[in-house]
Parts: C-alpha cells; structure tokens; sequence
C-alpha cells in the first residue's frame, strides 16, 4: 500500500502547517497506519493530538471498523472500568442490566485512549492484559472476554515523571510506545502560526458575516514571539475575540497586545537560561526554608562578629585570666589531667560593645514567625518586580499557582 501524500492527508483531515516537527509526526504516522503496532502520542494540551489517531485509523486495514475516541480523564475514577470492558448486571449499585464496554465496541477496529496518563492503576493492569493478549474480563464476571483491537493512545503528561512518581506503570508505557509521536507546540511551528491565525481569520468572518481580520507586519511579529501556552486552541479562541470585539479590521501591535497576556510573552534568551538552571521547587513550604538558610547564615556572621570582639576584648585586658594548675592525683587514669588555664569572663550583656548582640538569635527565634517571613518575601519579590506575578514566583522558587493563592491568603491584593 502506497503511502498517502501530506499535501491531501493536511486537506482531508483539515491540518494546517509546513513545520519541520509537525511534517515528521504525520509521516510517522502514515508509516505506522498499515500496521497493528500501537502509538503513544505526546504533545501539551491544544496542540491537536486527537487528530492522529483518525488519520491512523484511516489509512489502516480497520478503517471499515468502529473508531471510538475515550476521554480517560473525564470519567470518574470508580466508573471507568466499567465503562472501558463492561459490566454484568448487579455487579455494583445502579448496575441494572449487562453492558459492555468500550472494548467490545471497538472490536476489529481502533480505541483512541486521550489523556491515558490519568487511569487509575488498577485499570492500567487490565489495560496490559488487554494489549499483551487481548483478553479482559467485564466487572462482576469471571469470564474471560476476548478483542481485537488497535490501540492508539495520548496524553500530556511526562509519562517518564509519572512512572517515578508510581503513578502509571513502566510495563504497560512500554507497550503503549512501541511507536511514539510528538506533536510540537505551536511556539516551535515558525510560520505556521500566521498561516493558522490567517485560517481562523476566514472561518470566523464567513461564521459571523464580517470582514476578515487582517494582521499588519509588526502584528505579525509580535504573534510570532509569543508563547502560546495554549498552543493551537488558543490562538484559535484569539483570533475569534480579534473578529467579534474590534471594529477596526486591520490589527496593529497595540491591538493584538490586549489578547497576548503580558506574562506569557516570549522571554529574552538571558532570562529563559537563567530561569532553566534554577531549581524547580515543588513544594510551596521551599520558600520558608529558603528563608531560614539565609537567616541561620546571617545569625552565624554575626557569632562570628561577637567572638572576634571577644578575642580583641581578651588582648586588650578586659578579660581576666587566671592560671591554676590541677595535680594528677589518679595515677591509674589512662590520660593525665594536664595543667590548663582557668578562664573568668565577665557578663556579657555588661560590656557596651556586645550587649547589642547577645539577644540576636533569640529574637529571630520567637518575634518572627514562619508566615510572617514568608509575607515578608512575597512582598519583597513583588515590589522588586513591581507587582508581575510570574517573575516574582520565579524569584521565590514556587510556582505562579502557589503564588497567586498566598497573595490571596495574605490579603496583598
């Protein structure tokens, strides 16, 4: 069987692109159509992963069978088992007649599994037993089902993370990828970005019957450098506020500014590889002991400050040494107790250049608490950065989530 042309395979399937990463994947794909092997796509969320299972399933010898798409993390956790292999009747509350599943459905055809990285762990076990010899068993029987089918899965998940973490299991990641697909964001697409925003211009204006939107050349630019943390579905959901709110069709800079949030636009190189070699701290409480690092490492300068006023305070004479020798007396001691000499120092908090230091670590201890240092943080970073939220988080080593909600908790809105 003849491999399809990318040209038609972009206009069956309504894909618009000539990126380098974006013509590898469905190459792959088409390659791996004719045959049963499954495929893990991976990709961040928009960027248009539900497209390649149907062109797989398409151009395969079960294109004439079923094609079932899953969202395994919209179905609840205690349902999906059910929903994926079926059930008999009585097997669990509300389960009022048989019923099958997903599996059986697909049978001789293709399961399209989105978002597989959210299965509970039980179901990724009867999941394997499926891909290693098609069998699977419905909920409340005993009896042992059989199926063929093609399985294509997807996720946005860092599959690797998930298996350290004991969230998803090594074996069955190695059977869902035995041919991987990476769709690459749109901020890796290059040109693509204003071929797409130009289609979903066109779309828009013939849906609402106005003209088309028309970007001007420093517009495009500025589209080009950013982000797009939202990938594809996000200039989509861009490119129609453009058409319904501005009157004017031509679409400049200052325009397009409204719709690009200012803290997701593309970062200078100096910045993107400081912000990479910084650690990436997970949880929120890193920041507290960040806090109490630096502030054990202050109160240690500062000892070292009052015994070196100690040492001069003992040169000068302030200090009264007296020398006193001690006899051995217990001849049996394995060690003998040498001559030293007694040292008397006055009070500390009577000398006029130390009393000032004698209480500092103990009002660090107990005046300043945990939350207070940390508000005390947050507040900095934010004025440092004049109020941007994203620099400030990066500043604090926390996420920008953890940071909104402190700012909140804190009341320094």
């Amino acid at each position: 069987m003849a491999k399809p042309d990318l040209i038609s395979v972009k206009q069956r399937f309504g894909i618009i692109g000539n990126s380098e990463g974006l013509n590898r994947a469905l190459d792959i794909a088409l390659q791996v159509a004719p045959t049963d092997l499954s495929v893990l796509i991976t990709g961040e969320s928009g960027v248009g992963k539900e497209n390649f299972p149907q062109i797989i399933h398409q151009f395969s010898h079960r294109k004439h069978g079923s094609y079932i798409a899953v969202n395994c993390g919209a179905i609840p956790e205690g349902t999906i088992d059910s929903e994926l292999f079926g059930h008999e009747k009585g097997s669990f509350t509300g389960a009022l007649n048989d019923r099958k599943g997903y599996f059986e459905y697909a049978n001789n055809g293709t399961i399209f599994l989105d978002e597989v990285g959210e299965l509970p762990l039980a179901t990724q076990a009867r999941l394997l037993r499926v891909l290693e010899t098609g069998e699977y068993m419905r909920v409340g029987s005993s009896k042992v089902e059989k199926t063929n089918v093609r399985v294509v899965a997807a996720t946005n998940v860092n599959m690797i993370k998930a298996i350290q973490d004991g969230k998803f299991r090594e074996d069955l990641f190695y059977r869902l990828n035995t041919v991987p697909i990476q769709i690459p964001p749109l901020r890796d697409r290059g040109d693509d970005i204003l071929m797409l925003f130009r289609k979903f211009a066109s779309d828009f204006s013939q849906k609402y019957r106005m003209p088309p939107v028309q970007l001007t050349e420093l517009a495009k630019r500025e589209l080009l450098h950013y982000t797009f943390p939202g990938n594809v579905r996000q200039l989509k959901n861009i490119a129609e506020q453009i058409s319904i709110i501005e009157t004017e069709r031509e679409i400049t800079p200052a325009i397009l500014s409204y719709y690009l949030p200012e803290n997701q636009k593309a970062l200078l190189p100096a910045v993107q590889a400081k912000k990479e070699e910084s650690h990436n701290f997970e949880k929120e409480r890193e920041i507290i002991y960040q806090i109490l690092f630096d502030m054990k490492k202050e109160v240690n300068d500062l000892k070292a400050i009052v015994h070196e006023l100690i040492g001069k305070n003992t040169r000068s004479g302030d200090m009264q040494v007296q020398s006193a020798s001690v006899p051995v007396k217990n001849e049996t001691s394995l060690t003998p107790i040498m001559s030293q000499p007694t040292i008397e120092i006055r009070d500390i908090n009577t000398h006029p250049h130390i009393s000032d230091f004698a209480d500092t670590e103990e009002v660090h201890d107990e005046s300043i608490s945990l939350e207070d240092m940390e508000k005390e943080a947050i507040i900095r970073a934010l004025h440092k950065f004049k109020g941007k939220r994203k620099p400030a988080a990066a500043e604090l080593k926390i996420s920008e989530r953890t940071l909104y909600r402190k700012i909140k908790e804190y009341g320094l809105e």
